[in-house]
């Protein structure tokens, strides 16, 4: 794999997860202060770019690489977004869902060597 595409990978995740964050955080908004707001339409809106960012790089990927090697990279948005969640968010990270995290890592691990 060359630089290149590793960076579109990362890029296509680390978008993901951000989009995630962002979309989190303008639900949140609207539950106190409605759909109406500014603040929450800005930050969807957002989350919607870095969403449609995500899909159209994943879609330039799949015309360059099997989707079985693809596949594992997306188990990694569940790490990045469990870490982000417990560091931006402020929530909670059980045991049963590190534990978790790092088996899928290992998954991901294992699969990227073959």
């Amino acid at each position: 794999m060359s630089f290149l595409a590793f960076f579109f990978i990362v890029v296509s995740l680390l978008s993901f997860v951000a989009a995630q964050l962002i979309l989190k955080r303008a639900m949140e908004f609207s539950a106190t202060n409605g759909l109406r707001n500014s603040r929450f339409v800005s930050l969807a809106a957002i989350g919607v770019a870095l969403m449609t960012v995500s899909f159209f790089l994943n879609l330039g990927l799949l015309q360059r690489f099997d989707l079985s090697y693809l596949y594992p990279f997306q188990g990694l948005s569940v790490i990045f977004i469990t870490l982000m969640a417990a560091i931006v968010l402020k929530e909670k990270v059980s045991l049963r869902l590190t534990i978790g995290a790092v088996l899928i890592s290992a998954g991901i691990v294992l699969v990227s060597m073959s």
